[in-house]
């Protein structure tokens, strides 16, 4: 029993066929479902789609469950179809205009028609989506967004076999897009040469991309091969495409939160505000960037910051101290040792969190009366 209990906080692998009238057959498919999926009822999770899923759903998968469980990113659904033998067909390009035809027109109505319906039928599943995919996949997963609204915000590109005209079709997409994109593209100095010279012309086209709605990242790994580049470029993909979403970074602390032309409170504020906007997810600010402002604010000793960094705190964390001690903190520097001290002995029955506990809040409490004679 103690080795069978911890497994029910690891992500759930899932096996589903599922019947397509597109395709006239049954596909194959793997659902990563997130840690503790059962238990939050009301959250929903964005959804990665991953094409050659019988070798790239693991790799991808796996590094997903990871970052998110140090909560870099987002928890999500990851979808894998299995393509085994089936790839080529699934790709397949007209020699005309280079669109998908007959078995790759069909397998492009599956995603978008059948399998991500039954995705947010069957799971709860949030608007971000992204998908993935590897040389002939790569390349196909980019006529999503010719689309007009792409079902699709993020792309992770590894290693493209890219069609005739696919490069200027990918270009003037991403410069015309007026939703938010994210682009990723990746290739190895050990990569298949054919492959590599097409990839670098896209690079080429994309580098000086204007468009602030497209966040666009090239990776060109040294030492790597065909396959083993893509062991690097997943997590790279992934740390692009929620880079706002991680906790505030040591680099973000010293470069803006220390800058006394930036309130912090305001940049922690906006922070999330874009974090719902940008990926649908409406996330509890988390303690980890409480403390990075609290540090901040310290550091400067603008203490009015304080006053809405409370009433946050209060709002996200209610009942706990970190409230408290933000608004304790806010009297104690702006001429109100009294009212601080008091609130400070208010925190004794709240729920500690971080390292605040009731001995480090009334003894912050005795300082004052000390220091003051009450």
């Amino acid at each position: 029993m103690a080795f069978l209990v911890p497994l029910s906080h690891f992500a759930q692998t899932k096996y589903e066929s599922l019947p397509s009238q597109k395709l006239g057959e049954t596909r194959q498919i793997k659902i990563q479902l997130p840690r503790n999926y059962e238990k939050n009822t009301e959250k929903r999770y964005p959804v990665m789609v991953v094409l050659d899923g019988d070798y790239l759903f693991e790799p991808v998968a796996g590094m997903v469950d990871y970052y998110s469980y140090w909560e870099d990113i987002p928890e999500m659904i990851v979808v894998g179809i299995n393509q085994d033998g089936l790839r080529r067909a699934d790709t397949q390009y007209g020699e005309n205009n280079f669109l998908p035809i007959d078995k790759g027109a069909k397998f492009f109505e599956f995603i978008g028609m059948e399998l991500l319906a039954s995705l947010d039928q069957k799971y709860r599943t949030a608007k971000f989506k992204i998908i993935v995919g590897h040389d002939f996949t790569a390349n196909f997963i980019n006529y999503y967004l010719m689309k007009p609204n792409p079902i699709f915000q993020a792309y992770i590109n590894l290693s493209p076999d890219l069609a005739p005209e696919m490069a200027d079709r990918i270009s003037h997409s991403l410069n015309t897009a007026e939703t938010k994109k994210w682009f990723y593209l990746a290739t190895s100095s050990e990569d298949i040469p054919a492959l590599k010279e097409g990839i670098n012309e896209l690079d080429g086209l994309l580098k000086d991309l204007s468009n602030k709605q497209v966040t666009y990242k090239f990776d060109n790994f040294e030492n790597a091969s065909h396959y083993s580049l893509v062991g690097k470029a997943i997590p790279s993909a992934i740390e692009s495409i929620f880079e706002i979403y991680r906790p505030i970074s040591r680099k973000d602390y010293n470069e803006i939160l220390l800058q006394t032309s930036v309130s912090p409170t305001a940049y922690l504020a906006e922070k999330y505000s874009d974090i719902k906007e940008l990926y649908g997810i409406d996330r509890k600010i988390s303690v980890n960037d409480f403390m990075a402002v609290y540090n901040a604010i310290e550091k400067t000793r603008n203490w009015e910051e304080y006053k809405d960094l409370y009433k946050m705190a209060h709002d996200h964390y209610p009942g706990t101290m970190l409230g408290t001690f933000f608004e304790a903190r806010y009297e104690e520097e702006t001429g109100n040792p009294k009212r601080a001290m008091r609130i400070y002995q208010n925190a004794y029955g709240q729920e500690k969190i971080a390292f605040l506990d009731s001995d480090f809040m009334l003894e912050k409490a005795d300082a004052i009366k000390k220091d003051f004679g009450y």
